[in-house]
Parts: C-alpha cells; sequence; structure tokens
C-alpha cells in the first residue's frame, strides 16, 4: 500500500518536480505543523485557533520566519528556496507584496522538497526557530 501521509521521492523525481509542485506540498506541511503547534500549546476554541493559524501562514509572516531560517540552510537547502522564490506564480495576493509572496513560496518550496525527501526531522528543526522567533 502507498503511503500517502509521508510520501518520498528519490532527487530525480524532486528535480523534475516545478518548484510551485513543491510549493503545494510545502503550504499543507507548513500549515500543518501550525495548526499542530497551536493545538498543541493549548489554544483550544475554533475561533482562535483559526485566526492563530490564518496571521501565521500568511505571506508576511511566512517572510519573517523564512528570514530566521536563511541562515541555518545547507547549500542544498538554499538551491531549493531559491527555486521557490524564483518561481513566477500567475497572482499575487493583494494583501501581500511581491517579495513577501516571494519568499513565501520559497519557504514553502523548501518544506514541500524536506517533506517528500522524508526529511522529517529537519523539517521539525527549522520550524522549531521559526516557532522560537513568532513568540519571542
Amino acid at each position: 500500500m502507498q503511503d500517502f501521509l509521508r510520501p518520498q521521492l528519490d532527487d530525480a523525481a524532486l528535480r523534475q518536480m516545478s518548484a510551485l509542485a513543491l510549493a503545494h506540498i510545502g503550504d499543507g506541511v507548513y500549515e500543518l505543523m501550525t495548526r499542530g503547534r497551536l493545538v498543541t500549546c493549548g489554544l483550544h476554541t475554533a475561533h482562535g485557533l483559526h485566526s492563530s493559524t490564518v496571521r501565521l501562514v500568511r505571506a508576511a509572516a511566512q517572510y519573517e520566519a523564512a528570514q530566521q531560517i536563511l541562515p541555518l540552510l545547507t547549500e542544498e537547502e538554499q538551491t531549493a528556496f531559491r527555486h521557490g522564490r524564483n518561481a513566477r506564480p500567475k497572482t499575487i495576493p493583494k494583501s501581500s507584496t511581491h517579495a513577501e509572496y516571494a519568499y513565501a513560496t520559497g519557504l514553502e518550496t523548501l518544506f514541500g522538497w524536506l517533506f517528500l525527501k522524508g526529511e522529517y526531522d529537519r523539517l521539525n528543526a527549522l520550524y522549531a526557530v521559526i516557532a522560537d522567533a513568532q513568540t519571542a
């Protein structure tokens, strides 16, 4: 049976994926990690969970998150991030600047790439840095 919860791709398959495809899965990974953090940190009302999630996963917040982890990335991770940052999505939300959206896409691409590589410990380590910065 195929594992859809923890799919893993080899390097050749990952190289064939577009940055926006990686960002698509990375967006879900980042949001799931954020939701998990909020639920386990004691935020229990549906409205509070939703409001906090939206605030933490919007492009401006992801831009700030990317700034926190960029100095910690390996060369290979930087390449994945740049691949996403330089992608050209068809639309950019009015609520964010071009730079914020580009960095948010880079962050999502990195998280998607790490997720599909099965690098769960690295994802958690990077997300922990982001979470610490958001609570400081």
